[in-house]
């Protein structure tokens, strides 16, 4: 009985993804050529729901997304939803969206458990969540992170949270296999997703200087394949207004 009930939602989210796709449309992707042969950890600006949006529905190979883990459990979405997304919005409109995070938070939960996603806390769990990125990187996916913060390093990207790359050196100690970190650009704006080349993780590197290593060369690469692109506007890790969004050149 639980097995149906869990194959009928798995149905229905499938169905659902098909109808977003009718109306948002596929991004080109661009060097893929770039991912190595085998599981590589994908780093990526958030451009507000962009980012995991686009991947879910279109990435190119098997992946599991990091995706925070208040936004899979019921009672905590309205909290999260609102300081993440909408906290910055006009004072005026505020109460409409504290209402909103209200009113999608079922949704939510539906849609975060049946999609290609694990479960990212700043508490305890986020032992699972290393454990559970570990199993699936054996079974031949890739892991995207967007782990930028609310600080601004340039125009492109925000500053990178760090703990992420932990997820190597816990990987290396069980396996001794040094995991890769591979650039991706989304610009959301023309509909294209660039990937660049990686970055190794380095055990004889310790690993508060590996941290700095990898986010500096990751938001630099990221960087770089923006302005590579056509003039576009930049959709910021935070939800603002069109008008306010930076060009990449």
């Amino acid at each position: 009985m639980k097995k149906d009930r869990k194959k009928r939602k798995g149905i229905v989210y499938r169905f659902l993804a098909n109808i977003v796709r009718l109306f948002y449309r596929k991004r080109k992707f661009i060097g893929v050529e770039n991912l190595p042969n085998e599981p590589t950890i994908i780093i990526g600006n958030h451009a507000q729901i962009h980012g995991p949006l686009a991947c879910e529905l279109y990435f190119p190979t098997k992946k599991r997304i990091w995706c925070i883990g208040n936004m899979m459990h019921l009672k905590e979405v309205p909290s999260y939803a609102y300081e993440d997304f909408w906290s910055m919005k006009p004072k005026w409109i505020r109460w409409f969206f504290k209402i909103v995070s209200y009113l999608i938070a079922p949704f939510s939960v539906f849609v975060f458990k049946n999609a290609d996603v694990i479960g990212v806390y700043k508490d305890a769990r986020l032992i699972h969540t290393y454990r559970e990125s570990m199993d699936y990187i054996n079974e031949g996916n890739n892991i995207i992170i967007f782990p930028e913060n609310r600080e601004e390093y340039n125009e492109i990207v925000n500053e990178f949270q760090d703990k992420y790359i932990d997820l190597a050196k816990l990987y290396y100690s069980k396996y001794k296999i040094c995991l890769s970190f591979t650039p991706m650009y989304n610009a959301a704006r023309i509909k294209k997703i660039v990937i660049g080349k990686p970055i190794y993780y380095d055990p004889n590197i310790n690993i508060e200087e590996q941290r700095k290593i990898i986010n500096d060369y990751l938001k630099e690469q990221i960087t770089i394949l923006a302005k590579q692109l056509p003039k576009h506007r930049v959709v910021p890790y935070i939800n603002v207004s069109k008008r306010k969004e930076k060009y990449n050149k």
